[in-house]
């Protein structure tokens, strides 16, 4: 006779749920076991290396085709053994205590947190339109319907800001280039000359227009650090870009100028709305005018009545020879 007390029908459900949930504790101690084994790339000593912490820097990686992944998730895991090891001997060695560690791991921390603040800042900017893009292609002709490709010669000269207007007017009385640099060479005046090929979106917007405007043959005069460059455009051609073909990029220009304006706007106004003291020499830095020892940033177009190769026939040899460099 199969006889079941009242006691234990009752108890039966309680003690049912007590050993279910022992059992889906122990599955699920399983499974964040499971996953956490399955999360660790390495091992090293004591210490862990993550899947999450190759990702992180496989992130950083700008440009990596997806099926570069695997190779690249492979070399950052030994650079962060390696890593890991010196961090365990300076960890021993309690170099994390070092006065000039402690310095640098501040810095950072600065760099990092104050930067964190300005991203979220520009986060506000607002996606440009379609309209917004189609104004920017057409107020940029130099850059897409007239762009050009330009063949150019550059000389940065070292010299003193008084030295600069005898190099304008010597530069307009020449020539030609190579005029100008046996000039150069007669007055010790030290220079490096280069040659290159670029493209409009490789020059600076600031003198772009200037670029566009020039004629074969002309040289464009502009303060450098050191002194000023003179840039000679040999020749150029047409190589124009549609709307549809530049929108990413503008696109991508137009956001980023705009989270720069928030991210600038937001820090004039943090620095309006604090205190800030200048001390010491610090001081009397910050009350000269900063405009007094900066030179013009202008670019001055200066004509070069020799004329000017044809684009078509230029060639490295040519450029080098028109400036003088074996």
């Amino acid at each position: 006779m199969n006889f079941t007390s009242p006691l234990l029908t009752a108890a039966r459900p309680r003690w049912m749920a007590v050993v279910l949930l022992g059992a889906a504790l122990a599955l699920t101690a399983c499974g964040e076991k499971k996953d956490k084994a399955s999360q660790t790339a390495a091992k090293v000593n004591k210490d862990e290396i993550t899947v999450h912490q190759i990702n992180f820097v496989l992130q950083q990686q700008r440009n990596l085709r997806p099926e570069q992944a695997d190779a690249a998730s492979q070399q950052i895991l030994e650079r962060l053994i390696d890593q890991q090891l010196a961090l365990q001997k300076a960890d021993e060695a309690k170099l994390d205590r070092d006065p000039r560690v402690v310095q640098q791991l501040e810095a950072a921390r600065r760099e990092i947190v104050a930067r964190a603040y300005l991203e979220k800042v520009g986060e506000g900017a607002a996606k440009p339109t379609a309209e917004d893009i189609k104004k920017y292609y057409d107020e940029k002709p130099a850059l897409f319907r007239e762009r050009r490709i330009y063949s150019i010669q550059e000389l940065q000269i070292e010299a003193k800001p008084e030295q600069v207007p005898e190099l304008r007017a010597k530069l307009g009385e020449s020539k030609n280039i190579s005029e100008f640099v046996e000039y150069l060479k007669a007055h010790d005046i030290r220079f490096a000359g280069n040659q290159a090929v670029r493209a409009a979106e490789q020059l600076p917007l600031t003198s772009l227009d200037t670029f566009a405007q020039m004629k074969d043959g002309q040289a464009m005069l502009m303060p450098s650090p050191t002194g000023v460059q003179v840039v000679v455009l040999a020749g150029s051609r047409l190589q124009p870009v549609s709307e549809e073909q530049a929108r990413p990029a503008i696109e991508q220009f137009i956001l980023n100028e705009r989270k720069r304006k928030l991210i600038d706007d937001n820090i004039k106004s943090l620095r309006a709305e604090a205190k800030i003291e200048y001390v010491g020499k610090f001081a009397e830095k910050a009350s000269a005018p900063a405009a007094a020892a900066a030179a013009s940033a202008a670019p001055i177009v200066v004509p070069a009545p020799a004329p000017a190769p044809a684009a078509s026939g230029l060639s490295g040899s040519d450029i080098a020879k028109g400036m003088g460099i074996k």
